[in-house]
């Protein structure tokens, strides 16, 4: 079996009092969509935060393709990093840019791009998220959130990167437009050949962007398996959750 692009080992992480990250460990394989779920608070984003070493976590190990990203020097953490793309929640695009310059910011700020170089790959990644190529000299706050959204899903997969974070990608979309950034998401990744890492609350979003899926409480892993194997577990944590049910272990104590 071929070594996992991601694996994280006994993380723990705390705030005070607060013990988010309590022993978590999980591998993400080559071309691999895992999703993440859990309760508000349970530490999903301070997982993910860990990884792109936004956080530092108090003890436990994270190696990116074998490398250890903790311990690593600064300039090696920048370029394990460069192999990222994240689309965030809310989008975070920039509003002074004009959107070709927000999907090519990461060529250009990070990569030193020629701007025109950088330009055309913006224009294939507009492409690649069926926008058409007139929005490219527009602002964000012209277009709709679900276009807004394919614009922050084209920035992400800008650098063609081995592993993209979607932080609540289908967020304050309606059923429709989630539909199609779920059915982007699923085919960009496939396209680029890239490992994914989500965090969702969105359960149809869930099943169709993910292959397989870690379920965190009082921050540990109570739960992982298959996607599609979700609906059968008997798992009172899963049970629970996908199904919205008020009793259970979440609220039983």
């Amino acid at each position: 079996m071929s070594q996992p692009i991601i694996s994280v080992r006994n993380l723990y992480k705390a705030f005070g009092d607060n013990h988010v990250l309590q022993g978590i460990s999980l591998d993400l394989e080559e071309q691999e969509s895992l999703g993440i779920i859990g309760g508000s608070g349970t530490g999903k984003s301070v997982l993910i935060k860990c990884i792109l070493g936004l956080i530092t976590p108090d003890a436990g190990e994270i190696l990116i393709n074998g490398e250890d990203m903790i311990g690593a020097r600064s300039a090696k953490r920048q370029q394990l990093i460069q192999s990222f793309g994240m689309l965030f929640q809310g989008g975070a695009l920039f509003d002074s840019l004009p959107v070709w310059h927000n999907i090519a910011f990461g060529l250009i700020q990070g990569q030193r791009m020629d701007k025109n170089k950088a330009r055309k790959i913006a224009m294939e990644k507009l492409e690649a998220v069926d926008l058409d190529d007139k929005v490219a000299d527009i602002y964000p706050a012209e277009l709709s959130g679900g276009m807004q959204k394919r614009v922050a899903l084209a920035r992400a997969i800008a650098t063609n990167p081995k592993v993209i974070f979607f932080d609540e990608p289908t967020t304050g979309l309606d059923p429709i437009v989630s539909g199609t950034i779920n059915d982007l998401i699923r085919r960009c990744v496939k396209d680029i050949g890239a490992s994914a890492l989500s965090i969702t609350h969105d359960m149809h979003s869930l099943r169709i962007i993910t292959d397989r899926v870690g379920l965190l409480f009082k921050g540990t892993l109570v739960w992982t398996g298959k996607t599609s194997s979700m609906d059968r577990t008997k798992n009172p944590y899963v049970k629970q959750f996908i199904n919205g049910l008020p009793r259970g272990p979440f609220t039983d104590g």
